[in-house]
């Protein structure tokens, strides 16, 4: 996981600065092949001293810290025992539900918003320059139905006081979120969906709630223009070349020019103009680019093998919270990798998803490398129980063995 996680900041931090070239203005009497100056050069000293480098060692720092945290004993004294009130369940989740959308909200807050490209998703920080409560927001949903999940038990597999409560939260959440980002807001809800799907709820019951989720994403494309522009120029990009359908055309471009070995490091074409976003959300299209199908199968192997090492986890931690802490993570990193390589490629609608420890953006490198580095933690406790079994020592499972059964 931590291998995984540092190969990924690693290439994140040389792509970024990559793609962040830029071409300095022409000097006064240069000629030839002097002419065309590239700022910003790929040297070490640069990539070091990036602020790219800088997010690295404190995504790197909150993993540690995260991995280190005592999970066990604090899922034990936060979460309720097994036949806690329904009532009291539910208020805690209300509560939870309630700081999210308060924290969301600060984007419309004059003075501390920061609007991006017509989005309102940032809020201005004095030192750190701007973050994403989404992000936050992200997370806290997985704790969040980590901790409802776990503290029901086998009462999620009921409808009204075990899964309707849960999804009215998600959907709550993730309906303002969409007001601003339809990507973010349905990733959200497909990862929670998840979790709740692997802590016990029924399949039968999440169908209910799929046409009235599809009809609200439509609602939310139709009432955007820019949002159906999207998707006709997904449908046919060439439509409309030099309009909505021009990212998407660059992008494939960027992707088809690196070929097998890519163009060099440093030495894509595209990035200089042509393709919009290429340190964020277009950051793996660049990456073909420049080290061709080579790069893009040693990227997409990474994220494999995250995933893998995410399943074993879940599979081996038998405390209900944390299981479902590890399956919220692995749900979330990989569903984000997977809109976002959808997305580059062509065979997605455009849409604002990061690619996860690799494009730019300090608060979702931190957040999504403490959450793994909590993931880690969770292991490391399921390794314990394993230890203190094999010596006969009792393991305290929280109350929770009913459950860990369903």
């Amino acid at each position: 996981m931590f291998l995984c996680t540092l190969a990924l900041l690693v290439i994140g931090v040389l792509m970024v600065n990559s793609a962040g070239m830029t071409v300095r203005p022409v000097p006064d009497g240069v000629a030839g092949a002097d002419a065309v100056v590239q700022g910003g050069l790929l040297d070490i000293q640069a990539v070091i001293t990036s602020r790219a480098s800088v997010y690295l060692v404190m995504a790197v720092l909150a993993m540690g810290f995260a991995s280190l945290i005592p999970v066990a004993p604090l899922a034990e004294r936060l979460v309720p025992k097994m036949h806690a009130p329904i009532g009291y369940v539910c208020a805690g989740l209300f509560a939870g539900v309630v700081i999210m959308l308060a924290l969301l909200a600060l984007v419309y807050v004059p003075g501390l918003g920061r609007s991006v490209n017509g989005s309102s998703r940032w809020i201005a920080l004095p030192v750190a320059g701007s973050m994403q409560p989404s992000e936050i927001a992200k997370w806290g949903m997985i704790l969040l139905m980590a901790w409802y999940a776990a503290a029901l038990g086998p009462r999620l597999g009921r409808f009204f006081s075990g899964l309707l409560p849960a999804i009215a939260a998600v959907g709550v959440v993730s309906s303002f979120i969409v007001l601003e980002d339809l990507g973010t807001g349905v990733l959200i809800a497909a990862a929670a969906g998840v979790l709740l799907l692997a802590a016990g709820g029924r399949i039968i019951h999440f169908l209910i709630f799929v046409p009235v989720a599809a009809v609200g994403v439509l609602a939310a494309i139709i009432e955007s223009p820019y949002r159906v522009e999207r998707v006709l120029s997904f449908l046919d990009p060439f439509a409309d070349p030099k309009g909505s359908g021009y990212h998407m055309i660059q992008s494939m471009s960027t992707v088809a020019g690196g070929g097998v070995a890519g163009r060099g490091l440093g030495h894509g074409i595209q990035k200089f103009g042509y393709l919009p976003e290429d340190t964020t959300d277009f950051l793996f299209a660049v990456i073909c680019e420049e080290t061709g199908l080579v790069g893009a199968i040693a990227v997409i192997s990474i994220y494999l093998i995250m995933g893998w090492a995410l399943v074993g986890i879940v599979r081996e931690q038998k405390r209900p919270a944390l299981r479902a802490v590890a399956v919220g993570v692995l749900a979330m990193v990989l569903g984000q990798a997977m809109i976002n390589l959808l997305v580059v490629t062509g065979l997605g609608p455009t849409k604002g998803i990061a690619l996860p420890l690799l494009s730019a953006g300090g608060t979702g490198w931190i957040l999504t490398a403490a959450s793994l580095g909590l993931v880690i933690a969770i292991d490391r406790a399921s390794r314990r129980d394993r230890a203190a079994e094999a010596t006969g020592t009792p393991v305290d499972l929280m109350g929770f063995a009913a459950a860990a059964g369903a």
